[in-house]
């Protein structure tokens, strides 16, 4: 599994670090990518997998130590940097789909895929005849044809990654390196990207995971990372994957979980009349009724694209039903300005995270909840730090108040835009696929922090795409069915 000559792997590190602020992301890792390997990474939240990434493609450069060293070896390619190779080697992270909401990058799925052929971050090239059979061809294989004229901030979290991965297929890349791609992705569009990374093409690939199910059939080699360091790299043997297996089983099962709380019977929180849900003209749910009570918990299931966002967007005011459709909040009199609503709830969402790609540390993020924006205004104070801090150790993240919004991983800073949630203590906690990014201990963390968010008197009502994600507390389900039909029940 050499290059052309045979000789010298297609990327090689040798003593690379790299320092993030105060701390080191990488320290001291030597890695070599030969062609036709696929590689599995594997490691926990803030291993430092997103930056390896980041350092073999170029996006980083690694800190000066005297001893780093990286070379690329493409064709009759030799060299120490990577320019004029990038193009060669496709990245694709969450941040890469955090982009398009951030610039409000909202073009056709079409025009989104034919940007890959021409390295273009927007549409600036017109494709020829064959170059747009070609994006055709790779619609169809990825399953988004009937997506092909929808505006691209109208999909789902899980569609969007889709049309991402096509878009960095169509560019023909020597090497592939994705970050936790599955994340946000429901079962069956898992088992298509599964089918894409297990086809007959020679990718040379690596793929950042944290479940041991999220590990292609024909990954060759696995390497894990921890605190930094690499722990492990070589060949994945079927044995290995077994281990692996059960080694996350096992992690699972020590995840302490409370038990499920009794239900009680209050009075209507939520009453949703006669509800249908459009995005952009394109309807989203059909006509449906429903109640929310006090101390109810919810659980809202659904494949991508079926309108799970869309739903607990309406229910945070961002979005209203469509004409005859009625939504009533206690306490919330018909006329008062929605932003007074949104003060009683708390809300975590990706896109939530896009906007705060620019924020500054992780106490200034939890801090900025107390107001209600992205950032703070005035100089942060006492008060401020002090709450700041007891919301990030609520969550697992004691200690980490003073690090940036790139110090830290994609699933710890969904960690912290829950402790930002909660900083006011709201009423109800609106969470779409919370879980998104984390590994098994940093999951185990956020169900705490829910738990305890819910036996301080809080509600919930979580998106999510697979019941495991449940925690014990929810009680109750509305399902979105194909065709946008809503099935309400009672869990047990």
């Amino acid at each position: 599994m050499r290059n052309k000559d045979n000789t010298h792997p297609l990327i090689a590190l040798s003593h690379c670090s790299v320092k993030l602020g105060h701390h080191w992301a990488l320290n001291d890792v030597s890695f070599n990518l030969h062609r036709g390997e696929r590689w599995v990474l594997l490691g926990s939240n803030g291993a430092g997998k997103s930056v390896l990434l980041k350092l073999l493609r170029g996006d980083m450069w690694p800190t000066p130590t005297g001893r780093e060293q990286r070379s690329y070896f493409f064709g009759n390619q030799h060299s120490n940097h990577p320019v004029g190779i990038k193009h060669r080697i496709a990245l694709l992270t969450p941040e890469t789909q955090d982009r398009y909401v951030r610039y409000d990058w909202n073009h056709t799925v079409t025009q989104v895929v034919t940007t890959g052929l021409f390295d273009e971050d927007i549409p600036l090239t017109k494709p020829d005849v064959t170059q747009r059979r070609r994006v055709d061809r790779m619609l169809q294989r990825c399953k988004l044809w009937s997506l092909r004229q929808r505006r691209f901030l109208t999909l789902s979290y899980g569609q969007r990654r889709r049309v991402l991965l096509a878009r960095t297929l169509i560019s023909k890349p020597d090497v592939l390196l994705l970050d936790e791609v599955f994340n946000g992705l429901d079962a069956i569009q898992r088992n298509s990207l599964m089918t894409v990374l297990n086809g007959r093409e020679a990718y040379t690939w690596i793929v950042a995971a944290h479940s041991s199910s999220d590990i292609p059939d024909n990954a060759t080699h696995v390497m894990r990372l921890h605190q930094g360091k690499l722990a492990e790299a070589g060949k994945l043997s079927a044995a290995r994957r077994i281990q692996l297996q059960k080694e996350e089983l096992q992690r699972t099962e020590t995840a302490a979980s409370p038990k499920k709380l009794a239900i009680k019977t209050a009075k209507p929180f939520i009453t949703l009349k006669n509800i249908e849900l459009y995005r952009d003209y394109r309807p989203v749910l059909k006509k449906f009724d429903w109640t929310i009570h006090r101390h109810e918990h919810w659980l809202i299931m659904g494949a991508n694209g079926s309108g799970k966002s869309t739903l607990l967007m309406m229910l945070y005011g961002d979005l209203h039903p469509a004409l005859g459709g009625e939504v009533i909040r206690d306490g919330h009199q018909k006329g008062t300005p929605i932003a007074k609503w949104k003060k009683r709830v708390g809300w975590v969402s990706p896109e939530l995270q896009a906007d705060h790609f620019h924020a500054g540390t992780l106490e200034y993020i939890v801090a900025s909840g107390r107001y209600s924006s992205v950032g703070l205004n005035d100089a942060i104070t006492a008060s401020d730090r002090r709450i700041a801090r007891e919301g990030l150790a609520l969550v697992g993240l004691d200690g980490y108040q003073q690090r940036g919004v790139r110090e830290v991983s994609y699933g710890q800073m969904r960690l912290a835009l829950l402790a930002r949630a909660m900083v006011n203590k709201p009423e109800l906690l609106l969470l779409d696929e919370p879980f998104t990014g984390l590994d098994i201990h940093w999951r185990a963390a956020m169900q705490r922090a829910i738990e305890a968010a819910i036996a301080s008197g809080m509600q919930v009502i979580m998106a999510v795409h697979q019941k495991a994600d449940m925690i014990p507390s929810i009680n109750r389900m509305l399902k979105i069915e194909r065709g946008g039909r809503v099935v309400i029940r009672e869990l047990g």
